[in-house]
């Protein structure tokens, strides 16, 4: 299971840092809020329960940059997991096996004012504010936890521009079917104010049930919106079909043809663009 353009993988500084929380400036401080602000009002009847319940327990916030420190000692708490600082985009390798500890990389940089809207690398807006909440459900934790270790496998067994597809599809863009309709878990959904209502509210983008043989096949848009999401029943659910030995699946793929990211395909389970609850096959 690698990360690649929107997530925390790609690079030679393999090295952690102290997060030095105190040389913030005034102005990172005003970014932070003015993100966290923005994004906190969007995400209300958009982003599922367990992300918000997250939010809320480790208690990010409008006042500033959190420190990794008290975030940790929440993480600890609830699932075992760490937040370690890093100067930037960092090795496959060291990437999986911080997560296959538990560890969380993230960036201590945070945007200028001029790029609020897109950034081509992740800051620590991207890293905390997406990603982070969800560590504090165990069953995302478990499922984030097996993702490093079956990066390291797939690394040795040449798959990482397939496994990429699975972190892609479900960390940084996944969607959670609810009672209410699907509802945003993707940390790249999160923390984009475009995207956030884009996901869920434009007719174009496809909505696809979840199938981790589909998934490994298809490319996807670094540069635009997605055309493609794929939308979970639970967290549960990620976790128990991603849970068998990914080597005999990596070859049966292989002999596939990828698919466009904006393809459907007469096998696919469409989730309907109503959110009543209907599926279209």
């Amino acid at each position: 299971m690698t990360t690649t353009d929107h997530g925390n993988a790609i690079g030679s500084d393999d090295s952690v840092i102290p997060q030095a929380w105190e040389t913030y400036k005034a102005e990172d401080h005003a970014i932070w809020r003015r993100l966290f602000e923005r994004q906190s009002k969007l995400l209300v009847g958009r982003a599922c329960a367990e992300y918000l319940a997250g939010l809320d327990q480790l208690g990010v916030c409008a006042d500033g940059i959190p420190d990794f420190r008290k975030l940790n000692e929440v993480l600890d708490r609830t699932t075992g997991w760490q937040i370690v600082a890093v100067p930037g985009l960092i090795s496959e390798a060291a990437f999986f096996g911080h997560m296959a500890e538990r560890r969380f990389v993230a960036t201590r940089w945070i945007r200028s004012a001029a790029q609020l809207d897109y950034l081509q690398e992740p800051d620590i807006f991207h890293d905390v504010f997406g990603h982070v909440p969800l560590l504090t459900n165990p069953a995302f934790a478990d499922y984030l936890q097996a993702y490093g270790r079956g990066g390291l496998k797939a690394l040795r067994l040449g798959a990482l521009d397939m496994l990429a597809r699975l972190y892609w599809y479900t960390v940084e863009f996944g969607l959670l079917r609810t009672p209410d309709g699907p509802r945003i878990y993707g940390a790249g959904i999160m923390s984009s104010k475009g995207e956030s209502i884009y996901c869920l509210d434009d007719p174009h983008p496809n909505r696809i049930a979840f199938d981790l043989k589909r998934i490994l096949r298809t490319r996807y848009r670094i540069d635009d919106f997605q055309e493609t999401y794929f939308v979970i029943d639970s967290f549960e659910q990620l976790m128990g079909e991603t849970a068998p030995d990914f080597a005999p699946i990596y070859r049966q793929v292989a002999e596939l043809a990828e698919i466009e990211p904006g393809d459907v395909l007469p096998t696919d389970i469409l989730v309907d663009r109503l959110f009543d609850g209907r599926t279209d096959t």
